[in-house]
């Protein structure tokens, strides 16, 4: 059996992506969806403000966060990291993790491999006007979509010793 491939070649460039409100809280625009690359991996930009802070929780896939703008402390497994802009954080499949964006307005890009969480994404959000960067936050619907459509399984809350969720 042979691994999956990119089907066929891509350029978009960020103002083209589509643009996402993540109940979770934050806007993602997608660069690359499982169509795009044949399944092989998806891949968004992420804004948050300073204080969002994410679930404890688990992909299928490996997730690797590359902070353009801002700080993240990132718990992965176990252990707190401070990621800088420039520096990256990968969480392989299965491995338990969570982020807050300490300094902020964070960007960051987020690639998944293989692309098999897109449907909880999408499930989670809805798209967005360009300049919109706000949203409700609704965890009821972000914890709905893993329940529906898997690629995320949520652990406990926040593991920071002050969080704001938003």
């Amino acid at each position: 059996m042979s691994a999956p491939t990119t089907t066929s070649t891509l350029v978009r460039n960020l103002e083209s992506g589509d643009r996402r409100w993540f109940a979770g809280g934050g806007v993602h625009t997608w660069l690359a969806t499982a169509e795009d690359t044949g399944g092989t991996f998806l891949l968004c930009e992420m804004e948050m403000a300073q204080g969002k802070a994410t679930p404890l929780h688990t992909h299928p896939a490996d997730e690797t966060l590359i902070v353009l703008e801002g700080e993240l402390l990132i718990h992965l497994d176990g252990v707190e990291h401070t990621v800088r802009p420039g520096g990256l954080a990968i969480a392989p499949a299965g491995v338990p993790h969570a982020f807050l964006v300490s300094s902020g307005p964070a960007r960051m890009l987020c690639l998944h491999t293989p692309g098999t969480c897109e449907a909880f994404y999408l499930g989670a959000s809805d798209p967005i006007d360009a300049g919109t960067t706000t949203g409700v936050v609704d965890f009821d619907r972000f914890a709905a979509s893993a329940r529906e459509n898997g690629g995320i399984k949520l652990l406990g809350p926040p593991p920071f010793a002050f969080t704001d969720t938003h």
